[in-house]
């Protein structure tokens, strides 16, 4: 049963992996992913992003946001192993991963919403928490109305239909917070012709 289902669709799997095979999983991509610093543009201004990217994907998969134009790593084995589990669970196919490493509770994301042309008009996001536990808030852009969700070590949130168009989401700081989370965020990209 999806945790939201008004102005799209929102679900939350809180063990999509079991504890130790996320423990694997985490380990591995801090290694095999191209982790990298980055800037955006905002209001004029290059800001530097506070957490690491890395963007891996199917060779026409470019993606475009605030500025930046991200050209797709290769996939590793592990995520094309993680890519093809998370398309038969649901139901939806993929061509690229945004990955957002978390060094600490200072790292952060703030409000957005995942609506690129590239994306489509009601994109489908599979989003994958390892590592330390982070609120996840989203934000009608009507009422106003906010609501809070862990993210868990494991854990699955999907995110689909109209949902994009009608709420924003973020990942705010967490003071004191010393441990670090790796999310994953499989997506279909739609080259441009």
């Amino acid at each position: 049963m999806p945790l939201l289902n008004r102005n799209g669709e929102i679900d939350y799997h809180e063990a999509f992996l079991g504890t130790d095979e996320a423990d694997r999983l985490f380990f591995s991509l801090q290694a095999a992913m191209d982790w990298h610093e980055e800037s955006i543009r905002v209001a004029g201004h290059s800001i530097r992003v506070p957490r690491r990217v890395a963007w891996h994907g199917d060779p026409d998969a470019v993606y475009h946001y605030s500025g930046v134009r991200h050209e797709p790593r290769p996939w590793t084995p592990g995520l094309l192993a993680l890519k093809s589990r998370l398309e038969a669970f649901c139901g939806q196919r993929f061509n690229s991963v945004l990955g957002n490493r978390y060094a600490d509770g200072q790292d952060a994301m703030g409000w957005h919403a995942d609506n690129e042309p590239e994306l489509g008009p009601e994109p489908f996001i599979a989003s994958l928490s390892l590592g330390a536990e982070r609120r996840f808030d989203i934000r009608h852009n009507t009422t106003r109305e906010v609501l809070h969700l862990p993210l868990t070590h494991g854990s699955l949130l999907t995110m689909g239909g109209s949902f994009q168009s009608h709420w924003q989401h973020r990942i705010p700081k967490a003071p004191g917070l010393t441990a670090p989370r790796i999310n994953l965020t499989f997506r279909l990209i739609h080259p441009k012709t």
